[in-house]
């Protein structure tokens, strides 16, 4: 029997909206719980490009860092509001990929889903790779690759396993990386007072001395803003995850819900205590990193260790939650006919063919990146390098369309709506198409524009090609 397409798309809607059934007619399970999602969402905030990634925003932006996360955190706060008025409405495995495919076209789903599929796999290869350094500054006489097989094949297993498995990983994950960045807000407040004992309040001499609150100008708050802009990535994951959650809409609502304290707690509030405490040009930032920098001037005992087993630890629930990330929406899009059939079996609750997928990606990224280190895996970074503002501006997007026809539809499924709608969706619609034009400005940023650009028309031309190829085969309707 001959489908029109907007009849197979709705099946395709249907399926994904009860976590979509693979070949073998298993769906994904419900395994996470509501302390798992929780802790998710909100250890997703602490993620290593807080931790690493700040070092050079500091530098280029001095005391206004601290304007910088805040403005792309509010940018940050929009998307993940219009993601969880989605999200809350039709909780789906494939997440944004699919609100764009039912919004926009398949072909929008298919390019913004393959390509944070890829973003997430290249990442956990960096990821891997970075947490595989770590260990070898603590036992230089180890090789960096057997680090690395050892994490994947960890983290592979894991996500091989019952999705629960993964949950308890990134609730204790998140709970230690929650208990050291509030460890530390709390020493750096006590010092900004001066209550800490060795320590004098320093007043705004640090943030207005040494050039002023803007030392290097308006280009350097922007080339701040760009670093912190990309350390929110991965903030995503929560809504994919609610997807196989015991209440997918309420632990959406409240992962949403909690984003702007979360955003201004642990970002903005930890380079406020930073560029508080010391002097933003303080050599000891660029030497040490910014965290440990503040350690060492409290004097706290073995503060380089202290911080390098908190970023192993963030390095680590990278590589479980993007290879979780990867091949839930891997899964996704074979689910809806949007990749190899075979692929999509699930067995036990788990796609654990996308999860060797994925897994596979990855250690091929990281081969790339000890044979090739210069080309190959330096294309695949720039490939997925501006992806996250792809994947912000179709979920935008999305939104713009689905809000209007859930007012007409189902209003009753509006249970996170996003602010001032309309206003606010175009605010950051106008905030994604700033960020991409402040990358043309900058010569390195610039490469990794047009590497992802390019990337994503790829995508884009095979995504149309299809969709005009399944209409064409599907027809006019029947009687």
């Amino acid at each position: 029997m001959n489908r029109t397409p907007s009849s197979a798309a709705s099946a395709r809607e249907h399926g994904d909206a009860v976590q979509g059934a693979g070949p073998d007619s298993s769906t994904l399970s419900n395994g996470l719980k509501q302390r798992h999602l929780s802790m998710i969402a909100l250890g997703g905030v602490i993620g290593a490009g807080l931790f690493v990634g700040s070092r050079a925003g500091i530098a280029a932006a001095g005391p206004s860092i601290v304007l910088a996360y805040a403005v792309s955190g509010a940018l940050v706060m929009l998307i993940m509001r219009m993601l969880g008025e989605m999200a809350a409405a039709n909780p789906a495995s494939g997440s944004f990929s699919v609100h764009a495919e039912r919004s926009i076209g398949s072909w929008a789903g298919f390019t913004v889903g393959w390509m944070f599929t890829a973003l997430l796999c290249v990442a956990v290869a960096a990821e891997a790779l970075g947490a595989a350094d770590v260990m070898h500054q603590w036992f230089p006489g180890t090789q960096p690759w057997v680090w690395v097989l050892l994490f994947m094949l960890l983290f592979t297993g894991s996500n091989l396993t019952a999705v629960s498995n993964f949950g308890e990983f990134e609730f204790w994950f998140a709970a230690l990386k929650v208990a050291a960045i509030g460890l530390f807000l709390i020493l750096g407040l006590l010092a900004i007072f001066g209550v800490l004992p060795g320590t004098h309040a320093p007043g705004t001499s640090h943030l207005t001395g040494d050039g002023g609150f803007l030392p290097k100008g308006v280009d350097g708050l922007m080339v701040g803003l760009l670093a912190s802009v990309f350390a929110y990535g991965g903030l995503e994951t929560v809504t994919i995850a609610a997807a196989e959650s015991e209440d997918p809409v309420r632990g959406v609502a409240r992962a949403v819900r909690t984003a702007m304290w979360r955003i201004a707690l642990f970002y903005v509030g930890s380079m406020a205590v930073i560029v508080t405490v010391i002097p933003w040009s303080a050599p000891s930032i660029a030497k040490s990193g910014p965290y440990v920098a503040v350690l060492d001037y409290l004097k706290i005992p073995a503060a380089g260790q202290i911080m390098n087993v908190v970023i192993l630890i963030a390095l680590l629930s990278a590589v479980n939650a993007n290879l979780y990330g990867a091949s839930r929406m891997a899964y996704s899009l074979i689910s809806r006919g949007q990749g190899p059939a075979f692929l999509g079996k699930v067995s036990g609750g788990v796609p654990r063919r996308s999860v060797l997928l994925c897994s596979a990606f990855g250690f091929l990224a990281v081969l790339f990146s000890f044979l090739w280190p210069t080309t190959v895996f330096q294309w695949l970074l720039n490939m997925v390098g501006a992806a996250v503002l792809v994947v912000w501006g179709f979920i935008a997007a999305a939104q713009l369309r689905m809000r209007r026809r859930l007012e007409r539809e189902a209003p009753e499924k509006l249970v996170v709506k996003m602010w001032a709608f309309p206003v606010l969706t175009w605010v950051a619609l106008a905030g994604i198409v700033a960020v991409l034009l402040l990358m043309v400005r900058d010569e390195n940023q610039r490469i990794q524009l047009l590497f992802t650009g390019g990337f994503g028309v790829v995508l884009a031309v095979i995504g149309l090609i299809r969709q005009r190829l399944l209409a064409r085969d599907a027809g006019p309707a029947g009687p």
